[in-house]
C-alpha cells in the first residue's frame, strides 16, 4: 500500500502537549509541598504561611490529574490510528493509497485516515472504544452511560462531505467519486450494539475487506488515484 504525507499529526501532539503539562503540574506540585514540610520543620508547626501553600497544592493537584486523564485520552486514540494504518498497510495492495491524519483548509477536525482506492475513496474515522457500545442512528452511547459528547458517524460524513466537495470543484471531478464515510472501532474489547447506523460501522480485522469489496461502479486506475491524492493533499492546512 503506497502512502501520501499530509499528517497534521493533531493527536502525537495532544499526546506531547497534555504528556508535558501534567509533568510540569506534578513539578510545581513537588515545589510547594516541599516548601511547606522545609518551612514547618524549620519553625517546628505549621504557620499560616503553610496553610496557604497547602491550599495552593490543589491547584497544581487537580491540573495534573486533568491532564493526565486527558493523556490517556488522547493516546488512546493516538494507539487506535496507528493500528488502522498499520492493518491497512498489511492488507491492501499497492493498488491503494493511504493518507493519515489530515487537516483540511477552513477548519472541520482532522480526518484520522483517507483510503484511496479502486473503487472509490474511504474517509476513515477511528475510535478507540472499549466495552459495550451502542450506537442507534447517528446516537452513540457507553452501556448505562449518558451519550457521548460527539458523533463518530456525524463527523465522518461531515469530513466524507467536505473531501467529495473538494474533489467535485476540482479537475477530478469528470471522475465522479464515490466517497464514503466508515466509523472503525480499533479496541479488540470493544462490544457492538447497532441499531440502523447511519454509515458502516466495522471493527479494525472487517476494515480492508470492506473496502476491497465495496465502492462505486466506475474503476479509478492507479494514475488517477496518485492525482486524487495529490488534489487532497494540496488542501491540508
Amino acid at each position: 500500500m503506497r502512502k501520501i504525507k499530509a499528517s497534521s499529526s493533531y493527536l502525537k501532539n495532544q499526546v506531547r502537549t497534555n504528556l508535558a503539562k501534567a509533568a510540569l503540574s506534578v513539578f510545581i506540585f513537588g515545589i510547594l509541598l516541599f516548601a511547606v514540610m522545609f518551612h514547618s520543620i524549620l519553625n517546628m508547626q505549621i504557620s499560616l504561611l503553610d496553610e496557604v501553600l497547602l491550599i495552593l497544592l490543589i491547584a497544581p493537584a487537580v491540573a495534573a490529574y486533568y491532564y493526565i486523564h486527558q493523556y490517556h485520552i488522547y493516546n488512546g486514540g493516538w494507539q487506535g490510528e496507528k493500528q488502522v494504518a498499520r492493518a491497512l498497510s498489511s492488507s491492501l495492495s499497492d493498488d491503494y493509497v493511504l493518507i493519515n491524519d489530515l487537516y483540511l483548509q477552513g477548519g472541520g477536525g482532522d480526518i484520522d485516515h483517507v483510503v484511496l482506492a479502486p473503487g472509490g475513496v474511504f474517509v476513515l474515522e477511528t475510535k478507540n472504544w472499549s466495552g459495550h457500545i451502542n450506537c442507534n442512528g447517528d446516537e452513540w452511547h457507553r452501556a448505562g452511560k449518558r451519550k457521548f459528547n460527539s458523533s463518530p458517524s456525524h463527523q465522518v460524513k461531515r469530513n466524507a462531505a467536505k473531501l467529495k466537495a473538494i474533489l467535485d470543484n476540482s479537475s477530478m471531478r469528470h471522475l465522479g467519486i464515490w466517497v464514503e464515510g466508515i466509523v472503525v472501532i480499533t479496541n479488540r474489547h470493544a462490544i457492538l450494539h447497532l441499531n440502523n447506523p447511519s454509515v458502516p460501522v466495522l471493527k479494525l480485522s472487517e476494515v480492508a475487506d470492506y473496502i476491497k469489496a465495496h465502492g462505486g461502479s466506475r474503476r479509478i486506475i492507479r494514475e488517477q488515484l496518485e492525482a486524487v491524492g495529490r488534489e487532497i493533499a494540496k488542501r491540508k492546512a
